[in-house]
């Protein structure tokens, strides 16, 4: 069973890196989504000192987010917020693809706004459920397909650098098919790295039903419900959640939960009861892997989450 923390600045120091390896942790993912791996060079220096052996690498692939914003930016509920030129910064293949009437959700549909018009360069749209937005935040457009490249020209140069900088395996978001596939291993061919690993994350519809075509070809499958929870009926997520396991299962595919496993431990030094059910049922339901994104990367308890994972986890197999 491996047990994945990620990186950020509530753990970024060697001793609490060491702590959440004597905790159980036997990984780390870093979000390239945030920062170039060549700009991370601390942080590697850390991980490598520390001797974690096994890094992953997070890459941005098609997925829609927010821009560089200056500072937070707050939606008022029943306000107006533009998006595209002269507003918050946003995929110009977003702009491009959104009609009146498209609904988007923002930093993993904690927000909510509702495309009211939609120009040349830029979308016009009214917050129906209001908060703060900041950088670099997930966007996600139920039912709408837009066409964004597999690799973006960052995810390439940190593909160049990647086995250079110790990196074991990387994750692929919004995979929608095969194609999605053949050109990360293209890519990590060019790079002179076929031997890193590669983790498909499956966080849309397109990737849920394309799923066989793909598996053969990946290391391991990441369920990966945040994005995944925004593309169907929230109500709905725990079904797929169990076919996708047993999809996996039945091709002796190794696969990964992850995605608010203990998100209340980002503020709280003890976790929910549905959250240690939550991950028991995934270890039964046959995950190899389980990770921690926010609540090593930027909560209060890295460690202690570290430690109820694991021990929970312990306790199904």
């Amino acid at each position: 069973m491996h047990f994945y923390g990620t990186i950020g600045p509530a753990c970024a120091s060697a001793g609490t890196l060491r702590r959440l390896v004597d905790a159980g942790m036997t990984g780390l993912r870093m979000n390239l989504s945030h920062g170039a791996l060549a700009e991370h060079a601390d942080w590697l220096a850390m991980i490598h000192a520390v001797g974690i052996p096994d890094l992953l690498i997070d890459l941005q692939g098609p997925e829609l987010r927010v821009g560089r914003l200056a500072s937070p930016v707050t939606l008022p509920e029943g306000g107006t917020v533009q998006l595209g030129a002269g507003g918050i910064p946003c995929p110009v293949q977003l702009v491009q693809a959104a009609r009146p009437g498209q609904l988007l959700l923002l930093d993993d549909g904690k927000l909510l706004v509702e495309v009211t018009a939609a120009g040349p360069d830029a979308l016009v749209c009214t917050v129906l459920r209001g908060g703060v937005l900041q950088s670099r935040k997930s966007i996600a457009a139920p039912g709408l397909s837009v066409p964004m490249p597999t690799l973006t020209s960052e995810d390439l140069a940190n593909l160049r650098i990647a086995a250079s900088c110790g990196v074991t395996g990387v994750m692929l978001p919004f995979v929608r098919g095969k194609q999605d596939i053949l050109a990360l291993r293209q890519a990590l061919a060019e790079a002179g790295a076929p031997q890193i690993r590669i983790f498909a994350k499956i966080e849309n519809l397109a990737g849920v039903q394309a799923l066989p075509e793909f598996l053969s070809l990946v290391d391991e499958v990441v369920i990966a419900r945040g994005d995944l929870g925004n593309a169907m009926p929230l109500w709905e997520l725990p079904r797929c959640q169990k076919q996708l396991s047993a999809a996996c299962r039945a091709a002796g595919v190794p696969f990964m939960v992850v995605t608010q496993m203990l998100d209340s431990m980002c503020t709280r030094a003890v976790p929910t009861r549905a959250e240690v059910s939550d991950i028991y049922n995934a270890v039964l339901d046959g995950a190899s892997s389980l990770m921690l994104t926010g609540e090593t990367a930027a909560g209060q308890y890295p460690v202690q989450a570290m430690e109820f994972l694991v021990r929970t986890a312990s306790t199904a197999l």
